[in-house]
């Protein structure tokens, strides 16, 4: 990728794109394993049904088999990776490890997603699962720091909507609020699984005055995200990607906006897209074709995420490529996501506005001044010769 300009801004190189500071809101932590550390765990803990022992064909089957066009083909991949994350000790590595990769590519604050029932097969508490992550998630961070980086990471605590534990794992999320648990969630396969069955968590969570975002508008459509807001009081949108379907665009380019779209953009709810991840699931036919690109134009609050590293092969910086590429998007536009997210975050205000203020405009800031002092020597170069 070259530095181009559009107008007064620069279209950022693939140096670029990691150097820049990024906030990522929508990520599982059994979506993004080393493929390393899964060989690694399993072969410790007696675990045989890997497909592949060899790191980086592993690797490739995660990508290769999570490439399917179908949500519940795609859920399947995490059987895995949950398989080998059912000891105190693997949790505590596997957060660890997230933390730092996602620092290494220039992410300075993070929402990780997980679902504690799913980690209970050895015999730990729901309780022990929470602190093994959130031990894990504080040891990344320290890690990060003494390489160079810099990294917040908070923990958003996931139901699985098939199953009947979502008000156990919210009042769970509340106990923890104070000790690196941000929000509560909820995941799975959308279709048969209304947000409305877990109604009793989502009242709980609100008389608590805590926060939560619902999987809603991937796999299936308007009514999932109607549902996640007017019924739950959802206070972002995992994924969102189908507000798509109540925007018309005529021939004539001019766009109008149904109930639910308007409402959505009026009312900046924040939608946590995952580009990568929706062409796999069959969201999205293309970069090029995803709705993030009308829905920045139309200043919905949009977000840009990775979900599954591992199963989509990415990461924040690859999802930026991809954009930068299919949009033609600048510094300016990186920006103006990564603002949206860290404004859209479960931390408080003052500490929102810290990182947006003393972290992310000044290292943007940063970025576009090298393109300026570069472009000043090279006009100097031609007036010379």
């Amino acid at each position: 990728m070259t530095s181009q300009t559009s107008g007064n801004s620069q279209i950022p190189t693939s140096e670029q794109i990691v150097r820049a500071p990024k906030v990522l809101l929508h990520d599982h932590l059994d979506g993004g394993l080393r493929p390393g550390t899964i060989v690694e765990l399993a072969r410790e803990q007696g675990y045989d049904h890997l497909p592949e022992t060899d790191p980086d064909k592993l690797g490739i089957w995660f990508r290769e088999a999570a490439d399917s066009g179908s949500l519940e083909r795609y859920l399947e991949t995490f059987a895995h990776t949950c398989a080998v994350m059912q000891t105190r000790e693997a949790l505590v590595r596997v957060a660890a490890e997230c933390a730092e990769d996602l620092a290494e590519d220039g992410v300075v604050y993070a929402e990780i997603r997980y679902a504690p029932e799913q980690h209970l097969e050895n015999g730990l508490t729901l309780e022990e699962v929470v602190e093994a992550v959130n031990e894990g998630f504080r040891e990344g961070e320290r890690r990060a720091k003494a390489s160079g980086h810099r990294i917040r990471v908070g923990a958003l605590l996931t139901a699985m909507r098939h199953a009947a534990r979502a008000l156990e794992i919210a009042e769970l999320a509340n106990r923890y609020r104070d000790s690196g648990v941000v929000g509560f969630d909820i995941a799975g396969a959308e279709a048969g699984f209304p947000p409305t069955r877990h109604l009793d968590a989502f009242e709980y969570l609100k008389r608590e005055n805590n926060h939560f975002t619902i999987h809603a508008g991937e796999a299936f459509g308007l009514p999932s995200i109607w549902q996640a807001l007017q019924w739950c009081g959802a206070d972002r949108l995992g994924h969102g990607v189908r507000i798509i379907d109540d925007i018309e665009v005529a021939e004539d380019g001019t766009v109008t906006l149904g109930r639910l779209a308007s409402y959505v953009r009026d009312k900046r709810i924040p939608l946590e897209m995952c580009p990568s991840s929706n062409l796999q699931t069959g969201a999205a036919d293309s970069y090029a074709a995803h709705p993030i690109g009308l829905l920045r134009k139309l200043h919905f609050r949009a977000t840009v995420n990775t979900d599954n590293r591992l199963m989509s092969g990415t990461s924040m910086s690859r999802e930026f490529e991809h954009l930068v590429d299919a949009f033609g998007y600048t510094l300016d536009d990186m920006q103006w996501f990564t603002v949206n997210a860290m404004k859209s975050a479960f931390i408080p205000f003052d500490e929102r506005l810290a990182m947006i203020n003393d972290v992310i405009k000044p290292g943007y800031a940063e970025l576009k001044s090298e393109w300026l002092f570069r472009q000043t020597v090279s006009t100097r170069g031609s007036v010379a010769k």
